[in-house]
């Protein structure tokens, strides 16, 4: 039996919460009239009065019919207010219940008393099993869903009258519009898990909690907006056979939809229907009523898709502070099918075909609306509608795939990946090396990461690169050869190749060939004149240059104050190794971060949006793909500190549980807590940097400082 939570068992507070849940309807029914709440204006939609009565219905047939010498309140009404449940006999057909004039209104909400008189007594006898307990929360939960589908229902009533009334003075909703926050967040997907996890009540749909494997991908921070969509038609949206699903297209065809439900179009612009009348449609507010069909049809026309749920619920449980309105304002469509969870049991007894039955030709929405009860939403969620309706309150939020190219190491640079995460993970503590974050998603996810506010260093060192670029490049001379050590192509490149001129060639250096291939061609489109040979390898060993650079000097750079993610005897091995491979009149552009405010700097590697984590875990999203290791990607918390000692900042992921995970045959096991330390960046002053270049064999011949919050270029020589 799918019993989730026994409720409290104090009987205050049992009666306080029933009463406060079933005070809600009634009051959403005052101030409308008696012939508001008869009518039916659609087959999907059913009356306000039928929802007063088939929500205590519910709780009477449910709960109170249960006991052996039960009489039911009126018979026949068992019939006329049964919704679906084939177990419990004959009812009125939904597209029938509004030509049900009698009971009247008023019979209907003493018969609503009757029923809650009969519930408080329920409570008040001694405490009863797990399932009535159950039942009784499930029936709360479903009077609040009629809650919502009332508001829809209501309006859509008022949207068929001439008069376009008011139901309402004020939109009842449970809070206000979150303001957008612009942009999209990248998640790095991998083996996460979805679903309820037994804490707390949730529909039986909601479970069992699985293992889901999701490839990266990004999802916008808002909702599609009624701007967005008043694009959309002005693009022929609604007229653009290319632009929809087959059914959806004979849908729009066949009733003849130009806009949104309730939508018009006026001398003045667009007007909207809704529970306060019919008013101009708000640009900035996020759209509503739409269908699945258009919801799917709007995201190919943005060169975007809608995401599946198990993306929405990863994205909301993950970074819930990056998605303005996932609550609260609309329903948001997904990609996926309603269909059963692997292991779902549906409730037992008569609740049974509460949801199971409907897991056919839906689609699931997930998040909640405004009219959703406060409360009552949860991240594990799953609503269900048919493809084509749309008078629910329901929106969109558009998702993409993020770049995922996949493998592309050889059997060695695989087997060398393998071996140095063992070695890490095995040692105590854990740590990884940060050459391992830059395959094609992990590349990406740093360009990502230079453009956020927080990350000053890379328009920090960009800006003073500007000023200094025309002034080092002289001393480059004729025929020189740039040799960038990590595969560039950002504007930090850019700005000394159009300071160099007169470069010979270009000779990017990077251990992943995704990055290195993207840099290069990069390169080669905006250089057209310019000697371009990307070179694979690792720049902590590296070899020899290829031949025919020509004769001209040297030039390594190395900017980005990557030289702060190595060891101290690591960056003093490195210049060495660099000194030895670019020769004797070498010079060197070396790019540092310097030690400032610990707050500026922990803010720069622990950001709002998530980019910074998402790369951290991208790790291992790569160790699972390309090693076939099992890392549950949301066990593993990101963490940024400032080491002061050390003078650096440090990136760790930090088990969230106890776990074992399994990579190449080896079996590592996290404690909970446990961390790995995965980066490095060492913070530097220019007496550091002197000290640095001269055990290594170099020469500081300049040193150039930025303004706030500073980085420095020094121009080392051999």
């Amino acid at each position: 039996m799918n019993v989730h939570l026994p409720i409290r068992s104090n009987l205050d507070d049992d009666v306080d919460l029933f009463l406060t849940v079933r005070a809600a309807m009634p009051e959403l029914a005052r101030g409308l009239s008696a012939e508001d709440l008869s009518a039916q204006s659609m087959a999907d939609c059913s009356p306000g009065k039928w929802h007063l009565a088939h929500t205590s219905w519910f709780f009477e047939a449910m709960i109170l019919s249960q006991a052996p010498d039960y009489r039911p309140v009126d018979e026949r009404w068992q019939i006329l207010f049964n919704s679906y449940y084939e177990a419990l006999g004959e009812r009125v057909a939904r597209p029938e219940r509004g030509l049900m004039t009698r009971p009247s209104l008023d019979e209907v909400l003493a018969y609503r008393r009757e029923i809650d008189r009969r519930m408080v007594d329920w409570l008040g006898r001694e405490e009863t099993d797990a399932r009535s307990r159950y039942l009784f929360t499930l029936g709360l939960n479903h009077d609040q869903q009629h809650q919502e589908l009332f508001l829809m229902d209501i309006l859509n009533l008022m949207s068929h009258s001439p008069l376009a009334p008011a139901a309402y003075g004020k939109e009842p909703r449970s809070g206000p519009v979150e303001p957008a926050r612009g942009g999209e967040t990248v998640f790095a997907g991998g083996l996460v898990e979805i679903g309820h996890d037994d804490d707390g009540f949730a529909f039986d749909n909601e479970g069992p909690r699985h293992r889901v494997w999701l490839e990266p991908y990004a999802l916008a921070n808002d909702l599609v907006t009624n701007g967005d969509w008043i694009r959309f038609i002005g693009d022929g949206g609604y007229a653009r056979p290319e632009l929809w699903l087959s059914d959806g297209w004979a849908t729009v065809k066949a009733e003849g939809w130009t806009a949104p439900l309730y939508w018009s179009q006026g001398e003045d612009g667009w007007s909207v229907m809704g529970l306060t009348g019919r008013k101009a449609v708000d640009p900035a507010a996020p759209v509503r009523h739409v269908s699945l069909y258009e919801a799917d049809a709007f995201a190919r026309w943005s060169g975007r898709r809608l995401p599946t749920e198990a993306e929405w619920e990863h994205a909301v449980e993950t970074r819930p502070d990056l998605l303005s309105n996932a609550f609260g304002e609309v329903w948001q469509w997904t990609a996926s099918a309603y269909s059963p969870y692997p292991g779902f049991a549906p409730t037992e007894g008569t609740a049974s075909e509460y949801n199971g039955k409907f897991m056919i030709n839906q689609a699931v929405l997930r998040g909640s609306s405004f009219a959703t009860p406060e409360g009552h939403a949860r991240v594990t969620y799953r609503n269900f509608f048919y493809p084509h309706q749309r008078w629910t309150f329901a929106g969109l939020r558009l998702a993409s795939d993020a770049r995922n190219d996949g493998p592309r190491m050889s059997d060695d640079e695989n087997a060398a990946f393998r071996d140095d995460l063992i070695a890490g993970l095995s040692s105590s503590p854990k740590r990884t090396s940060p050459k391992w974050f830059y395959d094609g998603a992990g590349s990406d996810l740093f360009e990502a990461i230079t453009r956020l506010p927080e990350y000053y260093p890379t328009r920090q060192e960009a800006g003073l690169l500007r000023t200094v670029a025309p002034d080092w490049a002289p001393r480059f001379g004729e025929g020189a050869v740039l040799v960038e050590f990590g595969s560039g192509a950002s504007e930090k490149t850019r700005i000394v190749l159009d300071a160099a001129p007169d470069l010979f060639a270009y000779v990017p250096v990077d251990i992943s060939p995704d990055a290195l291939d993207a840099a290069a061609d990069r390169i080669c489109e905006a250089y057209p004149q310019l000697e371009v040979i990307p070179v694979v390898g690792d720049f902590l060993a590296l070899g020899e240059l290829p031949t025919g650079l020509g004769q001209g000097r040297k030039v390594g750079f190395f900017p980005g104050s990557t030289i702060g993610n190595l060891t101290p005897d690591e960056a003093v091995a490195f210049l060495k190794g660099a000194r030895r491979l670019l020769g004797d009149d070498a010079l060197f552009v070396l790019g540092v971060d310097l030690v400032k405010d610990p707050s500026v700097l922990v803010a720069a590697y622990d950001d709002a949006q998530g980019v910074t984590a998402a790369f951290n875990r991208n790790l291992l999203v790569r160790a699972n793909r390309e090693l076939g290791a099992d890392f549950d990607i949301d066990a593993f918390a990101h963490r940024a500190v400032w080491n002061a000692e050390a003078s650096r900042m440090e990136m760790h992921l930090q088990a969230t549980r106890h776990m074992a995970v399994h990579i190449g045959g080896r079996r590592i096991v996290f404690a909970r807590g446990e961390t790995v330390h995965t980066e490095n960046s060492r913070k530097f002053t220019e007496r550091s940097v002197r000290d640095i270049a001269a055990a290594s064999g170099w020469h500081v011949a300049e040193f150039r400082e930025g303004p706030a919050p500073s980085v420095a270029l020094a121009l080392l020589e051999a």
